[in-house]
């Protein structure tokens, strides 16, 4: 099996990436390698395919884009973590419980490392600490592989929430890294979180020669 590719992509607006996610899943065949894309967003809310129109409150000045990934709305900006798993899930023996267990997990070990209580629901997709929500996770599986993936708050304005019911809950409290205490850089908590997130994907043996990649040339801008 080809050693999945790592990309930081930076700061990017939302669809764009999108697309990009969606252009890699429809070109890819048996012999592409999975990728992992590591990004953050500028504001912007997201309607999954079972977003009741109730639970967009007053988004404001803030963009909404209707996206074909599962669950509801929910929000994504500066100072969180997005996680792209764009992978070949047959190929790779995975489920989608099973990546969505990954995800999640990855997370949860990931602030044990900080001294964090964290846990998954299983009556809500994401990751908790007493029943606050740190990461959201919403999926799409097309031609046996996945994109988009999940949202981990690491140091991002939280207003914003307010403006909608997150993942279609009312009035949710929300916490991110910072707030608990934990580090509050992005890219620490990138390369923290990604050892953690291989071993749930069972990738881990990437460790040995991993190297992140460079934005990829559907997302470069012209000089």
């Amino acid at each position: 099996m080809k050693q999945p590719v790592i990309r930081a992509l930076g700061l990017q607006e939302y669809e764009p990436v999108w697309r990009a996610m969606q252009d890699f899943t429809d070109s890819r065949d048996a012999s592409t390698a999975d990728e992992i894309w590591f990004t953050e967003h500028h504001s912007v809310f997201t309607l999954g395919l079972n977003t009741a129109p109730e639970h967009l409150l007053a988004p404001g000045d803030i963009p909404v884009i209707q996206v074909d990934r599962g669950g509801q709305v929910t929000y994504h900006g500066p100072g969180q973590l997005m996680i792209y798993p764009l992978i070949d899930l047959r190929r790779a023996g995975l489920g989608v419980r099973e990546l969505v267990t990954a995800l999640e997990q990855s997370v949860v070990d990931l602030a044990a490392d900080y001294g964090i209580n964290a846990a998954s629901r299983s009556d809500a997709p994401g990751v908790y600490i007493n029943g606050i929500k740190l990461a959201s996770v919403g999926l799409r599986i097309r031609r046996g592989a996945s994109f988009h993936g999940m949202a981990l708050n690491v140091d991002v304005d939280l207003e914003p929430f307010s403006r909608i019911n997150p993942c279609g809950f009312k009035d949710p409290e929300i916490t991110d890294f910072a707030r608990l205490g934990a580090d509050n850089k992005l890219a620490v908590v990138r390369d923290k979180l990604l050892p953690h997130l291989l071993r749930h994907l069972r990738m881990d043996q990437a460790l040995s020669s991993l190297s992140l990649a460079g934005v990829p040339t559907s997302l470069q801008r012209p000089a």
